[in-house]
């Protein structure tokens, strides 16, 4: 069951996390706009054709409409995916953990990994990163605190409780990406280097064999039992 406490603080921690990505995207998105524009080189090739003004090819309603369809189409295929993870987990022979942390994210993003990838082929990095760093950005500060939110709204019980591995593989991740992006250079090793702890992190999740509870009353991926785990 999970602690009233951790429940309550995560429930508040949600709130301030929502707050901040809005804060976030008003910071990027309108008051410090320029900030965030990637810079054009003077002998870039690109400034020697002619730009042609774009049309668009659907209208605001047209555009909103499909939004809302598209929306509608994954939350219905969500489900499926949802309750067919266990499942998978025991016809595949691998543990819960890595299928929704390491495969699941490549396979949903692949469309914008591969926009990534492109982006930075055409040595447009910025961009490369903004999308990159931009989907990190979203799923942990909006995405994971909405969830709780609307769990708290249905009434289920869902905190912020990660157990040891996450919270560890978070925190490593957010490490080696701060260091290497600091000095706003970029060569194979630094991208070998990111590779490698990827490598490491799915390696970890794939070894992992922490059974998790089949209940609703849980948080996210939660280890209440940590103590049990060290002692063993």
């Amino acid at each position: 069951m999970i602690n009233k406490m951790s429940l309550t603080l995560s429930r508040t921690s949600s709130i301030v996390m929502l707050i901040a990505y809005i804060a976030y995207l008003i910071f990027q998105l309108w008051t410090h706009r320029q900030l965030f524009e990637a810079q054009q080189d003077d002998d870039d090739a690109y400034d020697d054709e002619v730009s042609v003004e774009e049309t668009p090819v659907i209208g605001f309603w047209s555009g909103f409409a499909w939004l809302v369809g598209m929306t509608i189409v994954i939350a219905l295929l969500s489900e499926y995916v949802v309750d067919t993870i266990e499942d998978a987990s025991d016809s595949w022979g691998l543990s819960v953990s890595f299928i929704s942390i390491i495969l699941l994210p490549i396979v949903g993003n692949a469309a914008e990994h591969a926009g990534a990838i492109i982006f930075a082929f055409k040595n447009k990095l910025d961009i490369s990163l903004g999308v990159a760093l931009g989907s990190a950005t979203q799923i942990s500060l909006f995405v994971v605190p909405l969830s709780v939110i609307v769990a708290w709204i249905l009434g289920i019980k869902m905190d912020l409780n990660f157990n040891i591995l996450e919270t560890s593989s978070l925190a490593l991740a957010i490490i080696i990406t701060a260091f290497t992006l600091q000095d706003g250079t970029s060569h194979y090793m630094k991208g070998l280097v990111l590779l490698l702890c990827y490598v490491i992190i799915a390696a970890c999740f794939f070894v992992d064999q922490i059974p998790q509870p089949n209940d609703l009353d849980v948080g996210l991926q939660p280890m209440n039992n940590l103590g049990e785990v060290f002692s063993a």
